[in-house]
């Protein structure tokens, strides 16, 4: 049965395939909204439009979990400890910068400790209570899980890396979050798709998620995607969404998504 809350949205399915979407959440808490600085106000650095690009799912069979709070707010994809995940620039679990360095918050209003002890309890843990759950379930249910980590990102963004991104930014956390035969089947799906560039654990290595979750060994492979957006959507404000160039990219996502459950029933026989 699906859930939905102010937290996330979670659709279990009948494969076992789940989605997770931990920055495409739009709501924000009196405290975040009152403290913003103007810049941020339109929430540059969400993963537009993530639920509708990956929308046929439930056409597929496979779980979804959809954040429904800003990562302004709190960062679902980072640990609770706000351990750093990467060496460069980054921002944390409760995100003080922009993408672009600028200070996220006015001078003053950042939301207190225990405003944001209470976004630790009332929204990160119950998100991935959910996740650890639902892969729980389908692990037991088919022997295996297979999680997918969707993001996106605008295609530039100087303070975290230089030029511009691939299109398609595959995370493995460097081979030790899912099977390398599976990654590398999922590179080759990205390879194949003309017109779009492609990378393997480059940047974006894969973040607390699918680090935390995925444990081949013990059969739940997790994979990170992190999207350019400009596949798919304008870059500037208000961030449309364009079909155009989104239909096209939908194609691979979905091709992503079932040599995924491909790979599972060849390796797993289930």
């Amino acid at each position: 049965m699906s859930y939905s809350n102010d937290a996330f949205e979670f659709s279990p399915g009948r494969v076992p395939l789940l989605i997770s979407m931990p920055h495409a959440g739009l709501r924000l808490t009196p405290a975040v909204e009152a403290g913003l600085v103007e810049q941020a106000r339109g929430l540059p650095d969400t993963d537009w439009h993530i639920p509708r690009l990956y929308d046929f799912a439930a056409e597929l069979g496979a779980s979804t979990l959809a954040a429904g709070y800003s990562r302004y707010v709190v960062d679902l994809n980072r640990p609770a400890d706000d351990k750093p995940l990467y060496a460069s620039a980054t921002t944390g679990l409760f995100p003080a910068i922009l993408f672009d360095g600028a200070p996220l918050f006015r001078d003053g209003l950042e939301p207190s400790k225990a405003e944001r002890a209470r976004y630790l309890e009332e929204i990160w843990a119950p998100y991935h209570r959910t996740l650890a759950a639902e892969l729980a379930r389908l692990r037991s249910e088919f022997g295996y899980a297979l999680l997918f980590d969707a993001h996106s990102i605008a295609s530039r963004v100087p303070r975290l890396f230089e030029g511009r991104l691939p299109d398609f930014n595959l995370g493995s956390n460097d081979g030790a979050s899912c099977s390398p035969q599976l990654a590398g089947q999922l590179q080759q799906v990205c390879a194949g798709a003309e017109g779009y560039s492609q990378v393997l654990n480059g940047r974006f290595k894969g973040g607390y998620i699918t680090r935390h979750y995925g444990i081949p060994a013990d059969d739940i492979h997790a994979i990170q995607l992190e999207l350019a957006q400009c596949t798919y959507m304008d870059e500037a404000p208000p961030y449309g969404y364009r079909t155009d160039l989104a239909e096209p990219v939908r194609v691979v996502l979905r091709r992503l998504l079932e040599a995924q459950l491909h790979w599972g029933k060849t390796h797993y026989g289930y």
